[in-house]
């Protein structure tokens, strides 16, 4: 028997608030997997911030027919779909899903949307091939620190340089 007319709004409405805040979705075809396999990619996903939700593509489509920078997941909706909404590590959330499904070889990811572009699952492949947030801030803060001693050190050097010139001036005229 089929969900009652006022079932489905409820649901549009919270696949709808499901996309604030979410910076990337990403599609995958969950046909072959148990409950118990569902409930654990949900786990493995959950420290990044990210949300696995099944639903009827008509529903899902129903959920993102108002905003434009989510129409083109779409193109993904073809057959079972679980859409994982990325709220907070777009590339640890690839990493667990890649993690996930290399462990269990049951899914397939079909593509995803950032920022209103469609992306490939090679794309996406890309961004988990990324280096962290907290790596990238090391780094950037490695290069800051490294750019600010070597400031230091001239700006140390300036004062020692011009007294040395100057003593060197000096002693030339006394000679």
């Amino acid at each position: 028997m089929g969900k009652t007319l006022d079932q489905k709004k409820v649901l549009v409405s919270e696949m709808t608030k499901e996309f604030e805040g979410t910076q990337m979705v990403m599609v995958i075809d969950y046909t072959t997997l148990t409950v118990a396999e569902i409930t654990k990619l949900r786990r493995s996903l959950r420290p990044t911030g990210t949300v696995c939700r099944t639903t009827k593509n008509t529903l899902l489509k129903q959920a993102i027919s108002g905003t434009p920078e989510w129409k083109p997941l779409e193109s993904f909706l073809v057959g079972p779909s679980a859409c994982l909404f990325v709220k907070d590590d777009i590339g640890g959330a690839v990493k667990a899903y890649q993690a996930f499904q290399k462990e269990s070889k049951k899914t397939e990811l079909r593509g995803g949307v950032l920022e209103g572009r469609a992306l490939t699952a090679k794309d996406l492949q890309k961004i988990a091939d990324l280096p962290s947030k907290e790596v990238l801030m090391a780094q950037i803060a490695g290069a800051i620190n490294g750019v600010a001693t070597k400031l230091a050190i001239g700006i140390k050097e300036v004062p020692q340089s011009l007294g040395r010139a100057i003593k060197a001036v000096s002693e030339k005229e006394a000679a």
